[in-house]
């Protein structure tokens, strides 16, 4: 089983990785499925029209199965579109935490300032790249690793500061905790980088698309009526708002991105001169 759950997930994450990667041939891709299964409970209503089939009782089960389809959008769309404006939130606060920080080592004495703000610069430097490799896991690892090395050096010259004769107070009730929130955040943005639904989220997702496309289709067999343009509507709104809704959660991969966001920690770069 856990060998059967692991490719279960492996082959999800592929598929994720595909949809970003080529959204236009995922798109077809799901397009046609959807205009396939449509055809297919088309012609299965047509087929057996005759037995009596459908009727209240079928109507009733294809308007819960429709409505439960509609209920997991609803909730998936809703916390897609949550998770990236938390997502860009934790930028504009890890930008304000190197700032902060910034600021607060002119606390230190005057010959300890430069090695602090020259770590500083190259601890930004390395955030801003980290999230430019984002699609590369190893990459991001390796930067990710750089930037833990950095923040204890940003950490152990700010302690050592505070330990000289005739320190500030300041530099243990300001800088410390400045440069602890600077690095506390670094955890958060990581973190928010992998959360995601569950996989059988999105497996239940798909399911129920092609679920609603079939017995669309199959209402339409039973009735003898073909209407191409009703059809082509609904399947390209399904595949819009399910491509949407995985492109919500990986906003560094596909159409939807906060890279725009990365330009508040590149102005607290550039202020760092």
């Amino acid at each position: 089983m856990p060998t059967l759950t692991g490719r279960a997930a492996r082959l999800l994450i592929d598929g994720m990785t595909f949809a970003l990667a080529s959204p236009i041939l995922f798109c077809f891709l799901l397009f046609a499925a959807l205009l396939l299964m449509v055809e297919l409970g088309r012609r299965l209503g047509k087929a057996w029209s005759r037995e009596g089939a459908g009727g209240q009782g079928s109507a009733a089960l294809d308007g819960a199965i429709f409505a439960l389809f509609g209920l997991l959008i609803a909730f998936t769309f809703s916390g897609a579109a949550s998770r990236f404006d938390a997502r860009r939130d934790l930028i504009v606060q890890e930008a304000n935490a190197i700032g902060t920080a910034w600021l607060r080592v002119d606390l230190l004495p005057a010959a300890d300032q430069p090695a602090l703000r020259d770590a500083l610069r190259h601890y930004a430097d390395s955030r801003l790249a980290a999230y430019r490799q984002v699609a590369d896991p190893v990459a991001f690892k390796a930067a990710q690793q750089r930037s833990a090395v950095l923040q204890n050096r940003v950490w152990g010259l700010a302690v050592a500061a505070g330990r000289e004769a005739g320190a500030r107070p300041a530099i243990d009730t300001q800088l410390l905790p400045a440069i602890n929130a600077m690095i506390d955040i670094t955890t958060s943005r990581a973190m928010a980088t992998q959360m995601h639904p569950p996989g059988i989220v999105y497996v239940l997702l798909l399911c129920l698309a092609f679920a609603s496309a079939l017995l669309a289709g199959y209402g339409m067999g039973e009735a003898h009526t073909h209407h191409r343009l009703h059809i082509l509507v609904f399947a390209a709104i399904l595949t819009i708002t399910l491509y949407v809704i995985v492109d919500f959660e990986h906003p560094r991969l596909g159409a939807i991105r906060v890279d725009g966001f990365d330009s508040l920690l590149g102005d607290v770069r550039r202020s760092m001169g």
